[in-house]
């Protein structure tokens, strides 16, 4: 015990701990509750020695023949005469100072504690824990988002009301097409011609606008994941709207890929390629076909860098389903290993997953945020093959990065999407190639606008997944790096862990309902915001003079109205 309290190089004070644990030993009872909960066992029961020093008054002349204090067996502890120590013990909650057990705040224990005993608070000081996170030689890597907490998109807003020019529509009263296309859409002359020339035409999906991006099966928790699927298949039988998720690289269980609510299903495949062989092994048993295949390029949050699901989270069922051995780190290389220019992806990629179903599902790339992607675009935009382009913002979440990719590399989601729309315009191509927007949407809670002001930049539709995760499940990390413990599977709300004594706290029929709530939220919100532009059949996509903004060189870049 006295080898863990020396004093090293990291060791820390509690006040030199981003959040620190405030326990009211009155109203404690000492169940235990708090310390289970922990998923990073900050705090721990303990045993506490207290002194107590009673003082008492001078003797006086007729006790000068008793025995002093000093004499009896009690001390006086160096007080002098007339003091007296008295020692107690007591048991109670300890906070660990140790960097590697450091507080998140997730505030768990607070939540389980039945007597309001314990609450984690965050410090007055500056973080010197930043300082520590190196240990090993190893650079510290997180789940969530960048550490600041600002948005280009909360600062867009809308001026174009339709008043007596145009008629405006009510909300409340007006029915409301939201939707919008997935895949290549050709005019009908070029249909023609593109049938007569290969056969086919290029497959198109109608789809809600708003879509859960790619969360692989092994980066969220079973029960999560059980819970998406659930909500996105009552959302399209019962209420209507034709909305999709994305399965994230690492493939998905064999029972959805043979059952019919693969149809709500984009299917995505990365550089590691995991989970494709069972993929592939089930398309002759596959009752209907995925709406669409994602390759993924890049992430938003960690741009140049491939995947990462670390060895914490990789049990006996994800590893089987990725086809690697189980309880090791699987990274996936920065790059598809068989292609090196999007020239070739688009010849080998996107073509032969076009011919594995039979040209009828639309094939589309996702990529980072970043200064070539109109050189991406510009090269599918040459290939009828390409049935779009996922673009991913520098604020995407992720499961696990370092934290120097987090806060220092990528390029902001609006000026990109709005590059890449006006070039199209251009090349008069603007409704031919859909472009998808992701990266930060929702970041602080104002979804609907953030995905109305994107789509009127130029975006046919949005995909999140941060946001789903704190909105349908109650995720507590946040931008100021509280909690962000999802690489290690430590999540203690049981979003982000294969560890069935945490996942199981997570109830999937109330992921599944929360996930309804967010789309019939996100759907009146937006038809809000598109009722006065007098839109009800069509996405405003590129409607820019409706945007204004009171930065000047913002809208100088984006090409919107200037508004003080």
């Amino acid at each position: 015990m006295l080898s863990d309290r020396s004093i090293k190089p990291s060791s820390l004070s509690i006040k030199d701990l981003p959040w620190q644990i405030l326990w009211n030993k009155d109203k404690c009872t000492l169940c235990g509750s708090c310390t289970a909960v922990c998923p990073i066992h900050a705090i721990e029961l303990g045993a506490f020695r207290k002194r107590t020093i009673h003082l008492s008054p001078s003797p006086s002349p007729d006790r000068i023949g008793e025995t002093p204090p000093a004499l009896s067996g009690k001390g006086d502890g160096g007080l002098g005469r007339g003091g007296v120590n008295e020692y107690s013990v007591y048991h109670g909650i300890r906070q660990r100072t140790d960097p590697a057990y450091a507080c998140i705040g997730c505030a768990m224990c607070s939540m389980v504690c039945p007597n309001d005993a314990i609450l984690p608070a965050r410090s007055d000081e500056k973080d010197k824990l930043k300082f520590h996170i190196d240990r090993g030689g190893q650079p510290r890597s997180r789940g969530g988002r960048r550490n600041n907490n600002e948005s280009l998109l909360d600062q867009i807003k809308f001026i174009r009301i339709s008043m007596l020019t145009d008629p405006a529509l009510d909300a409340g009263r007006h029915e409301f097409e939201i939707r919008s296309l997935l895949g290549r859409v050709l005019s009908p002359e070029e249909n023609l011609k593109f049938i007569s020339e290969n056969g086919w035409i290029p497959p198109v999906r109608e789809i809600y606008p708003l879509i859960i991006g790619s969360m692989s099966f092994g980066a969220l928790s079973p029960n999560m994941w059980e819970g998406l699927q659930l909500g996105v298949t009552y959302l399209n039988e019962e209420m209507g709207m034709p909305v999709r998720v994305c399965t994230g690289e690492g493939g998905c269980p064999p029972r959805l890929l043979r059952s019919r609510f693969l149809k709500y299903v984009i299917l995505q495949i990365a550089s590691g390629y995991f989970g494709w062989d069972e993929i592939i092994h089930a398309i002759p048993d596959m009752k209907v076909d995925p709406c669409a295949i994602e390759i993924k390029y890049g992430q938003g949050a960690k741009p140049g860098d491939g995947g990462l699901l670390m060895w914490y989270k990789v049990n006996k069922l994800i590893a089987a389903i990725r086809g690697v051995p189980k309880g090791v780190s699987l990274p996936s290389p920065p790059t598809h290993q068989t292609q090196y220019s999007i020239e070739e992806s688009v010849a080998k990629m996107i073509q032969s997953m076009y011919m594995a179903w039979g040209f009828r599902v639309p094939v589309y790339p996702k990529i980072s945020g970043t200064s070539t992607a109109l050189a991406v675009l510009n090269n599918l935009a040459r290939n009828p093959y390409a049935g779009g382009l996922a673009i991913d913002g520098e604020d995407g979440g992720t499961g696990a990065a370092y934290n120097i990719s987090m806060n220092h590399m990528g390029h902001p989601i609006a000026s990109n999407i709005r590059d890449c729309y006006l070039n199209l315009v251009k090349v008069g191509m603007q409704n031919e190639i859909p472009i998808f927007a992701g990266g930060g949407i929702g970041k602080n809670g104002n979804l609907a606008a953030n995905a109305a002001a994107l789509i009127m930049l130029g975006a046919s539709g949005i995909q999140i997944g941060k946001y789903i995760m704190q909105a349908a499940a109650g995720c507590l990390g946040s931008e100021s790096d509280r909690c962000n413990v999802c690489n290690i599977g430590l999540c203690p709300k049981g979003i982000t862990s294969q560890d069935p004594r945490l996942y199981r706290r997570l109830d999937v029929d109330a992921v599944a309902q929360r996930v309804v709530d967010v789309f019939l939220s996100f759907d009146t919100e937006l038809k809000k915001i598109v009722a006065p532009l007098g839109r009800s059949t069509s996405l405003p996509i590129g409607m820019s003079d409706a945007l204004g903004i009171g930065d000047y060189y913002a809208a100088e870049r984006l090409g919107i109205q200037y508004v003080v």
